[in-house]
């Protein structure tokens, strides 16, 4: 979990270098902060499918539909979708439903309480408590839950083939279809059904509510799920970190940015691809070359934080880039941040004297790029 040590050694040695993917394809690695964040705003970059990249010719044909969040698109439909998402996703939005939040974060700890000590951490809060917020907002029922997140899990992993990729775009497209046709017919009061009514007025084509979906399952369920756990896990594990939040609650907002610098999102990078030749570092990447601005590593770069390496929560100055920026800056960031904040106050108030139980130790899938624990035993 967390950033790899060598990061530190290429912000200071090889800012911008070529390497070779899992993918057996090559792309430019950037890791300092100042340049991730400009490439993650520079128009002259664009962010591909996982279906077209790394372009394999040879398996062009019979490719299908492309796995296309918010992330992938752009120009006019980008725009309008974000117009159209805008009100739902903005802060004034966010607080009001603070309460819904509230309350679904204590039916689940009150849950998990009563299920007695030890108890697993994730299995009882971290994973469902996003998910349930989602399903709430969005419109997209809990209960079937089971059925779509194998199929997440996988498409967050590592797919390094084509057929892979096809295979996981095809299963995410079809159940995000059922959903939409569903609230076609029954519509309510939820994101969804508000994007279809937009749809059928013609603001928005229906390959736009099809990325909205996508992203709700790839970043507002599994992502969220993911980041989460580690927060909490890192919470425990730094020595007095808890105990110091829950005694100074004014450090809350401060620390729930402290966790979005200092735990990735993912350990996994963004992809761009180059849509003419651009220089750094007196280097010419080419049009249609893969350029990965690493913002796990510009996070803990140290001409940018004080003392990057160190986890604390009453951090000051964190201009983290941990929500992107530019035009694809994460539209559910209000939301984001809403989630952690109840979830660590509800922890707090539901258990001042949480910690890893004694004799018990997380689990973890060290084959998976989301580097999350599995289980989370804790007692109070």
């Amino acid at each position: 979990m967390g950033p790899p040590e060598e990061y530190a050694r290429l912000r200071r040695e090889c800012p911008l270098v070529r390497v070779r993917m899992p993918m057996d394809a090559s792309a430019w690695y950037v890791t300092r902060h100042a340049d991730v964040r400009a490439l993650l705003a520079d128009p002259r970059l664009t962010r591909p499918t996982i279906n077209d990249w790394p372009t394999r010719p040879d398996e062009d044909a019979g490719r299908g539909p492309a796995l296309t969040t918010m992330a992938e698109l752009d120009g006019p439909r980008h725009t309008a979708l974000r117009q159209a998402l805008a009100p739902m996703f903005s802060a004034r939005a966010v607080r009001n439903r603070l309460p819904r939040l509230r309350e679904l974060a204590e039916q689940l700890l009150e849950s998990f309480h009563q299920g007695g000590r030890p108890g697993d951490l994730v299995a009882g809060f971290t994973a469902p408590f996003p998910l349930l917020v989602m399903c709430d907002l969005v419109g997209i029922p809990y209960e079937p839950r089971h059925r779509f997140l194998p199929v997440l899990e996988e498409a967050l992993s590592a797919m390094v083939s084509a057929q892979e990729g096809k295979r996981v775009t095809e299963l995410l497209r079809a159940y995000v279809a059922e959903k939409i046709e569903h609230k076609s017919r029954l519509p309510a009061d939820d994101v969804l059904s508000l994007l279809i009514q937009q749809c059928a007025a013609g603001a928005l084509t229906h390959e736009d509510v099809t990325a909205f979906g996508l992203s709700v399952l790839t970043a507002g369920f599994g992502i969220s799920g993911i980041f989460l756990a580690n927060s909490v896990h890192t919470l425990l594990n730094w020595g007095g970190q808890y105990e110091r939040l829950r005694d100074h609650r004014s450090l809350l907002p401060s620390a729930v940015e402290e966790f979005l610098r200092y735990m990735p999102v993912m350990n996994g990078v963004v992809v761009l691809q180059a849509n003419e030749d651009l220089s750094l570092y007196g280097q010419t990447i080419r049009k249609g070359e893969a350029v990965l601005p690493v913002i796990a590593a510009a996070n803990r770069d140290e001409s940018v934080f004080t003392d990057a390496e160190r986890f604390d929560v009453g951090r000051s100055d964190n201009p983290h880039l941990a929500f992107g920026r530019g035009i694809h800056n994460c539209v559910g960031s209000h939301l984001a941040r809403a989630k952690l904040t109840v979830a660590l106050k509800a922890l707090l108030d539901c258990f001042p004297h949480l910690r890893i139980a004694e004799g018990h130790q997380p689990t973890w899938d060290d084959t998976s790029l989301t580097k999350s624990p599995l289980t989370l035993p804790v007692t109070w």
